[in-house]
């Protein structure tokens, strides 16, 4: 790859079977990058790797919420994208977020669930005018 200018989808593909075989890919990623003078591009070509992975099966989910979540809420949220997405494989990046009133932010490559407060107040707010 060294060299070549490839396009986004092209770069995950290959980055995301080089992640699926084991293999640790970050340095050679941001020397691509750097090589190819598409730094600037890093956030996208990430974003469309794990676009790519979950279409291999693997679903990189990232969930906020107000304080830690429990063992349990991270199995049912688990549970919850295997049976929507039919991802086999969900790894979950869980952050506090405390500007949540409670609830949880759930965002993958190609979709977001907000079952916040906020959000649910804001759409019977909405309902109510």
């Amino acid at each position: 790859m060294a060299g070549t200018r490839l396009p986004r989808r092209k770069i995950a593909v290959y980055f995301a079977d080089e992640l699926l075989a084991g293999r640790n890919v970050t340095n050679q990623l941001a020397a691509y990058l750097v090589e190819t003078k598409r730094v600037r591009e890093a956030v996208l070509i990430v974003r469309d790797i794990e676009v790519a992975l979950a279409d291999r099966g693997v679903l990189l989910a990232d969930v906020a919420s107000s304080r830690e979540l429990a063992t349990e809420t991270k199995d049912a949220i688990t549970a919850y994208l295997k049976k929507t997405t039919g991802a086999h494989d969900i790894q979950l990046r869980t952050s506090v977020n405390t500007d949540l009133l409670g609830g949880v932010l759930v965002e993958t490559p190609s979709e977001r669930l907000d079952a916040t407060i906020r959000h649910r107040l804001n759409q019977l707010t909405a309902t109510k005018i």
